[in-house]
């Protein structure tokens, strides 16, 4: 039996990498594959008849995979932030759901799966520059994985939940000295809080929902935005005016850094003067600061070049906030789901997570907790291993050379959209004037050429944010570009008006190649719109 199994196995992969590399890769399924496969699902009345291996196979590969998005497969989906698989992460990810371990308890005689996590969080710390030299990432101790962002934006508003009122308790005779252990209501009302607020700009969807799941509300999210021109960008002085004020009323606070923002990709704090003021404001007042660095946390692996200079100067002081979410899916390119959660302390994490009275979940004393004690979920995939495959097959310089190749294309089709395809689209927001004629203008080497950085595209990450000038274009941009079948784009809103997202994501960019498609495009559309009107 296990070698009809093994067999089987070896078929079947043989047909699905077949499959996966149909050239050129669609980025969305056609309409005819959806009415087919949608036609082929089981009634709800279904006897579950059974089908057999191969049959039930050869049904998902034939009917239901061209029913699938294909966006790991295309170099042209840039929707979302959606990252592709490098190949060596999906070869892990192979070898995970093969040997299909459950990381949940620290168990180093039985298996070095969680030491094999634990290593690849500290590589990420190195990566991402958080932590230096011998004993590197021990600012870091708590570390974990989870399934995306969200869960890491829920685990950074229960850990500044847990910090926030926990300063405020004084802990003696019987009183509630944790939120975890007493309650969100029982804590408040010993510590003197009658509100926990969140305070941010244009903070992900994800918070507000974090915000709901922990216990402080959607209402408690609080928008303070620098200006309506940026309206990305945390007023500091409003965050400053809001923990004073919240101080004296009993208003506890966790502020939300979000880096970057989702439809723009700029940066809510811009670098370490920005950070360090935010940083001396939360330690007067009390507050948690949380970074949402979902992919913007990787401009601080981009090549130390003039280059990117700008970018990781806006990412500079990050490694000062008091929790850190990052996304592996989306520009480390591993497998979903793939979320990734820093905070400095693992007794914060063990406060809110502890797993208590599971004897048979008991494990030996480790520098290394049971993921079960400081996460959300008591089973969980070994997600970390395709992360550490990349990591170490890529290294450092690897990734910083994919992550280059993103923003010289984010910056390049920002670059034609303020000058060769101006007349019928436009940046969003408007590019920051050109620098004075004296300043000197950074170059770039490898694929993409000399970029000079006088159109002001020195602020594009990988997320390009634009509109058609022509309003009855606008409209139906979004749809044009799907309708293709060739590439994909998000559509968003941008000052009540429709917009076209462009998110640079996947491992599989060619900088030029991937211009001239994006630019020809665009061109070809707003051609035939004029001739057209249609």
């Amino acid at each position: 039996m296990d070698a009809d199994a093994d067999a089987f196995l070896k078929e079947w992969y043989t047909r699905i990498r077949a499959l996966t590399t149909t050239t050129p890769a669609p980025p969305l399924p056609t309409a005819t594959a959806l009415t087919t496969a949608r036609s082929s699902l089981p009634p709800s009345s279904s006897l579950l008849t059974p089908l057999g291996p191969t049959a039930t196979l050869s049904h998902l590969l034939t009917t239901i995979a061209p029913a699938l998005s294909g966006h790991n497969l295309s170099a042209h989906y840039y929707g979302f932030v959606t990252g592709a698989t490098l190949p060596v992460a999906e070869a892990a990810d192979n070898l995970v759901s093969a040997l299909d371990n459950s990381v949940q308890v620290h168990l180093p005689t039985q298996s070095i799966a969680t030491e094999v996590e634990d290593a690849a969080l500290r590589l990420l710390l190195r990566l991402l520059g958080l932590g230096e030299g011998e004993g590197e990432g021990e600012e870091w101790t708590g570390r974990t994985f989870t399934t995306g962002a969200t869960a890491s934006n829920v685990l950074g508003l229960a850990c500044g939940r847990e910090a926030v009122v926990g300063r405020r308790l004084k802990g003696d005779d019987g009183a509630p000295t944790s939120t975890g252990e007493h309650g969100l209501l029982a804590a408040c009302a010993a510590a003197g809080i009658r509100e926990i607020q969140v305070l941010t700009s244009m903070g992900h969807s994800s918070l507000s929902k974090a915000a709901s799941v922990v216990g402080l509300g959607r209402r408690a999210v609080k928008e303070l935005p620098l200006s309506a021109a940026e309206p990305w960008r945390l007023d500091l002085d409003a965050v400053e005016r809001a923990l004073a004020q919240g101080e004296a009323q009993g208003v506890a606070s966790i502020v939300a850094v979000s880096a970057g923002e989702v439809n723009t990709g700029r940066f809510a704090v811009r670098g370490v003067e920005e950070m360090g003021r935010l940083r001396g404001l939360a330690d007067r007042y009390g507050a948690w600061v949380h970074v949402d660095g979902a992919f913007g946390i990787f401009a601080r692996a981009l090549p130390e070049t003039a280059e990117f200079a700008a970018l990781r100067g806006m990412a500079e002081g990050l490694e000062m906030a008091d929790s850190i979410t990052v996304d592996g899916h989306k520009l480390l390119n591993v497998p979903y789901d793939t979320g990734i959660f820093f905070t400095r302390l693992s007794s914060t994490l063990h406060s809110v997570f502890q797993n208590p009275n599971a004897a048979y979940l008991s494990t030996s004393s480790s520098s290394i907790p049971s993921p079960l004690n400081i996460g959300l979920e008591n089973s969980r995939r070994f997600r970390a291993l395709p992360v550490y495959a990349v990591l170490l097959s890529e290294g450092r310089a690897g990734i910083a050379e994919m992550l280059a190749r993103m923003v010289r294309l984010a910056r390049g089709i920002a670059a034609a959209l303020v000058s060769g395809l101006s007349a019928d689209y436009e940046l969003l927001p408007p590019p920051p004037p050109p620098p004075p004629p004296t300043t000197t203008t950074h170059s770039t080497e490898g694929e993409g050429g000399a970029l000079a950085r006088r159109d002001g595209t020195d602020c594009i990450h990988m997320v390009v944010l634009f509109r058609a000038r022509d309003a009855g274009l606008n409209e139906a941009l979004v749809a044009k570009i799907q309708g293709s079948g060739e590439w994909y784009v998000s559509g968003t809103r941008w000052e009540g008006r429709p917009a076209c997202r462009i998110a640079v994501a996947s491992w599989r960019v060619r900088v030029e190649e991937d211009l001239e498609f994006v630019t020809t495009r665009l061109a070809r559309i707003a051609r035939e719109w004029k001739e057209g009107g249609e």
